[in-house]
């Protein structure tokens, strides 16, 4: 794919959804980060229906450590891995309070040395909640750039990279979002709705189905 066609996939869903946002509900750059933490094999609306329960209660990291491990786990309960995801909250807490006076760092290596924190989700806090041009790469993402062609790799990190050098700078603080909707909603795993897509005349894949 050249950066033409790129170019005008990124125009498109740009014209389609000006000011794309994460799905995750959040108010605040620490709630964003539990969320997403959250989220880790979970879908968006499992997570915001726990949150939704969770952050009226506690939504700071001493509020958080107040409940502990056992009350946390009563909220999250039904995300999948909520024991490990519990604990991972409670010690998140306890480093955000000791050493970044209880605020969530602006800083890629202090969000990855967080427990449960990986580059994925620190890629996610840094876009979403500070705007930086970072492109964080889930299932969807990895999927979309490689169906289409528009940055294919083996991995997430190929991807990643891939993304980060073809995407213009003006598209790239949105186009994670642009990406994950994409994938959500129209480029789905099984059966994508090609059919109904609105880049299917730029798209590189070869199996397009006609929905």
């Amino acid at each position: 794919m050249n950066n033409i066609k790129r170019r005008e996939i990124l125009g498109r869903f740009r014209n389609n959804n000006p000011h794309p946002k994460t799905e995750l509900k959040y108010d605040t750059p620490f709630e964003l980060l539990i969320s997403v933490l959250l989220s880790a094999q979970a879908t968006d609306v499992s997570v915001n229906k726990a949150t939704a329960l969770l952050y009226p209660v506690a939504n700071t990291p001493e509020g958080l450590l107040s409940l502990g491990v056992e009350g946390i786990k009563h909220y999250i309960r039904t995300i999948g891995l909520y024991n490990t995801k519990a604990e991972n909250i409670i010690k998140t807490c306890r480093i955000l309070i000791d050493k970044h006076q209880g605020q969530v760092p602006e800083d890629p290596l202090a969000l990855v040395a967080l427990p449960g924190v990986g580059r994925k989700t620190a890629n996610v806090v840094l876009n979403t909640a500070f705007g930086w041009p970072t492109i964080a790469v889930d299932t969807h993402i990895f999927r979309v750039a490689n169906r289409t062609g528009f940055a294919p790799g083996k991995d997430v990190d190929a991807v990643e990279n891939k993304l980060l050098r073809v995407v213009p700078t003006e598209f790239k603080v949105d186009c994670h979002h642009w990406l994950i909707l994409h994938g959500r909603y129209t480029c789905i795993a099984r059966k994508p709705r090609c059919g109904s897509c609105l880049i299917e005349d730029l798209c590189e894949y070869q199996a397009k189905q006609e929905i």
